[in-house]
């Protein structure tokens, strides 16, 4: 069968497939043709060729690692699964298989570097096999929501979140993993990340072909995280931000080059963010450590005839955007028109840095006007989201 024509975008977001070998020869076919008439998509295409080269060897890759990053995402985003991916989970998708790239290029020594994973009221310093059980303890929890296996159900002791803390189930993972090799953790944590994608990609479509009346709203499934308890949606985007953050950790111990999310997907974290900025500020005032007092608090709440009071975050440079916190949780929707006691203007990646506990909240660059009382509370309230 004849390959249907394709227009010039199309044919673009092919060539990280035809950089891997992985078109159908009539698709292949036209976009050679393409090249030989556009000159930014043959240059495109004569560079991600050039780094596909590297990915035919699975000694560590030294020279420019981080070209692998890109022609994976090149590849994965040239067409659509035949089960798309939900929008919530696109992030842990593309973050997964960046830190699994970053471990697939470490060498043997590197395995044995440990890196440091700073959160709020402390620091580990784990190996990267750790730093994946790490991970892969707290995904088990996501993945019981989902109904699949929780990987320590099958070890000794409590495995649900009632009666065992997250850092609780990442050092019992931790130590039944002590003879499995690396690549074996690696495998282990890859297996289950896929899974759970796979899971909620079905779960998607049988909800929207309408199937067992619409039993595939996973999306909305609470999450117990013991203290708290989110829905699937959120969880896939915080493991999604995990990710991102503890492959920082071990690239910056390893000395591999890593960046930050595209600009869409660090949206989609810094909007889970701004959603629980008001819940992290009450805990800020709880624990005896915001600007604001609570007869300030309640004042803006009820003393003010515009409304609620809220602060402008406004986010700059990658993933750029703009969000309104109110002050106190339980402030939604706000009116439209409501305006803030204070202006926060930020980096988007420095801003989900210091949500990860991995930057100064007063030494952070950022631009304020207002009350800065209130902007200090929602900076020193970003750092409490982190968690172990």
């Amino acid at each position: 069968m004849t390959a249907l024509p394709l227009d010039h975008e199309s044919l673009r977001g092919l060539l990280g497939a035809w950089a891997l070998d992985a078109c159908p020869p009539g698709e292949a076919a036209q976009l050679q043709r393409h090249l030989a008439g556009c000159r930014s998509c043959a240059d495109e295409a004569a560079r991600l060729r050039d780094a596909a080269g590297w990915l035919s060897t699975d000694e560590p890759l030294d020279p420019e690692p981080a070209l692998r990053n890109q022609v994976i995402s090149r590849a994965l985003a040239g067409r659509a699964p035949r089960v798309p991916v939900p929008d919530y989970a696109a992030p842990y998708v593309a973050e997964s298989a960046r830190l699994d790239a970053l471990l697939r290029d470490l060498g043997e020594l590197d395995w044995l570097e440990e890196a440091e994973l700073p959160w709020y009221g402390g620091a580990e310093h784990w190996r990267p096999a750790e730093v994946l059980c790490h991970l892969a303890a707290v995904d088990g929890l996501l993945a019981a929501a989902l109904g699949l296996p929780d990987a320590l159900a099958t070890l000794p002791g409590p495995a649900g979140p009632g009666g065992i803390d997250l850092m609780e189930r990442t050092r019992r993972l931790i130590d039944a993993s002590r003879n499995r090799s690396p690549d074996a953790v690696r495998a282990f944590w890859r297996q289950q990340s896929r899974a759970l994608v796979r899971t909620a990609s079905l779960a998607q479509a049988a909800a929207d072909d309408g199937a067992a009346g619409g039993a595939g709203r996973a999306g909305e499934v609470l999450v117990d995280y013991g203290g708290f308890r989110i829905p699937v949606r959120d969880a896939f985007v915080d493991r999604a931000f995990e990710c991102w953050i503890h492959a920082e950790d071990i690239a910056e111990a390893v000395g591999y080059p890593y960046g930050p999310p595209r600009g869409a997907h660090l949206r989609q974290l810094l909007d889970l963010a701004s959603r629980m900025l008001p819940t992290a500020m009450a805990g800020l005032r709880a624990a005896g450590l915001a600007a604001l007092t609570s007869w300030q608090d309640e004042s803006y709440r009820y003393g003010d005839p515009r409304g609620p009071r809220v602060i402008k975050l406004i986010i700059e440079g990658r993933g750029e955007s703009e969000w309104l916190i109110p002050l106190t949780a339980g402030e939604t929707p706000l009116p439209p028109d409501t305006e803030p006691v204070a202006t926060v203007a930020v980096d988007g990646v420095e801003f989900c840095f210091l949500c990860a506990a991995h930057r100064d909240p007063d030494r952070l660059p950022c631009g304020i006007t207002g009350d800065r009382a209130a902007a200090h509370d929602l900076l020193h309230a970003a750092r409490l989201l982190s968690r172990p």
